[in-house]
This record gives structure tokens, C-alpha cells and sequence, in this order.
């Protein structure tokens, strides 16, 4: 298994807050890694720094180098790093003003697209892809993104995250807002898609990270405490900061 991103020092502030201390970090290929740790713990942040996000927020700034194969991200483009690496947020955020079919549609318009298919096929299957299709096939061109479910919501989001063929796909919390039938389905969808893209999920949910994800890393204050296949992570944990957080000690 290859590796499709590695963090060397990666350190972030808010303002003069240090909120990501040090992190060391490979994040392997085509599988999915989950991120687990108590609120505040700087998971969002460490995630927001991997497509470069984190440094939309004007008080922000931080340092290292993050690679995307051997891309420094920070010597890229901001856009293009964006479109290889995806992000699907806690809240399905669609664009409300715009059709299922043009919110898939639009990250198409915002740098070069190396798909050889035309805006209609790339749409369908995104929306096949991000397993929506057959619930929204009939109306998708007229319907409203922001009239469907939440968790239809969410494949759409989804589905627009890759229509731009992205490598990696963030996900922080993506179903943190979703009722139980809902959340499944994120999971399967997660499962089923790290066979082409490497999948990075923030997750306050342990059950979710066992089930969803082959590696874990553990964050606490900032810091990377332990990172390993999630099976070791809770059954035998190195750390027992890890072993307190995972069996309810404290989190």
C-alpha cells in the first residue's frame, strides 16, 4: 500500500493559539484512516490544513510540509490542491439555489478537468458514484439540492466532491447530523469508495472508525498521540491516553 499523503511537522495556529503541535504523519493510499480524539483536540484543524483550508481563516497560519505524492501542497496552487483533495463538511452544505445536477456540475467550472467525459456524464456518475442516483434520477435537473434529505444531502455533497476526480476525499464528521439509516449509509459509502480514493474521516464515533477505517490516529491537545491499524488501536494501544479516551475514561 502506497502512501497518498505525508506530514512532516505540521504545526497551525488561530491567532496565536497553537492548535496542531508537530504532527508526523503518513496517511496510506485507497484505504480510509480515521481521526478520533475529545472536542478541541485539533482534528478539524489537522484535516483543514490538508487541502490548504485552515489558511482561508485570516488569524491563521501554519508551517511544515504536507505531500501529496511529491507535491509540497504549500507550493501549489490553493484551487488545484483543493480540487485533488476534497472536503465534505459536518452539515451538508449545497448550494441552495441550485439544482442536484448544477450543484454536482460546479466545481467543474473552477479549475482544468481531465475527465474525458462531457458535464452530463461526469454528473450522473458522480451521483451513481456517491450512491444517489436512483433516488434522485427522474428530477435531478430540476430539483433543488437543498430539498432533499440530510443524508441525501450529503451524498450530494459527495457526489460534487468527486466530480472533480479528486485523489484524496476529506470528511470531517459527515455524519455526526444523521439519523442512524442515514449514517449507514455514509459508511457504506465510505467502504465502497476508499477501493479508488484515499478517504480521510474526522469521527467522534469509535464504532463508526472500527468499521469504516484501516488506520487510526488518536489526538489529544494538539498532539498526535498514537497512530496505527485501527485494530491495534482498540485492542491493544500503545498509549494510555489512548486507552483512557477509547474505553470512556475521559472524551
Amino acid at each position: 500500500m502506497g502512501i497518498a499523503l505525508q506530514v512532516e511537522h505540521l504545526n497551525a495556529w488561530y491567532g496565536k493559539t497553537h492548535i496542531i503541535q508537530d504532527i508526523n504523519l503518513d496517511i496510506p493510499a485507497n484505504s480510509a484512516t480515521a481521526l478520533i480524539g475529545p472536542s478541541g483536540c485539533g482534528k478539524s484543524t489537522f484535516v483543514r490544513c490538508l487541502n490548504r483550508m485552515h489558511e482561508s481563516n485570516p488569524t491563521a497560519h501554519s508551517e511544515g510540509v504536507i505531500k501529496l505524492g511529491d507535491l509540497n501542497i504549500y507550493d501549489g496552487s490553493p484551487v488545484e490542491i483543493r480540487r485533488r483533495i476534497g472536503m465534505v463538511f459536518q452539515r451538508p452544505n449545497p448550494f441552495p439555489t441550485m439544482s442536484i445536477y448544477d450543484n454536482v456540475a460546479s466545481g467543474l467550472k473552477l479549475g482544468p478537468n481531465k475527465r474525458k467525459l462531457c458535464t452530463a456524464e461526469i454528473v450522473e456518475q458522480s451521483l451513481q458514484q456517491a450512491a444517489l442516483w436512483d433516488e434522485v434520477k427522474d428530477s435531478y435537473k430540476k430539483k433543488s439540492g437543498a430539498s432533499l434529505s440530510g443524508g441525501q444531502q450529503q451524498r450530494l455533497c459527495i457526489a460534487r466532491a468527486l466530480a472533480v476526480d479528486p485523489e484524496v476525499i476529506l470528511m470531517d464528521e459527515p455524519a455526526s447530523a444523521l439519523d442512524p439509516i442515514s449514517t449507514s449509509k455514509i459508511e457504506d459509502l465510505i467502504y465502497t469508495l476508499k477501493a479508488q480514493y484515499t478517504i480521510v474521516i474526522v469521527t467522534h464515533n469509535m464504532q463508526q472508525a472500527a468499521r469504516v477505517a484501516e488506520k487510526t490516529g488518536f489526538f489529544l491537545n494538539g498532539k498526535l498521540i498514537e497512530f496505527a491499524s485501527t485494530h491495534d488501536i482498540f485492542t491493544n494501544p500503545r498509549d494510555k491516553r489512548t486507552e483512557d479516551y477509547i474505553t470512556g475514561r475521559f472524551g
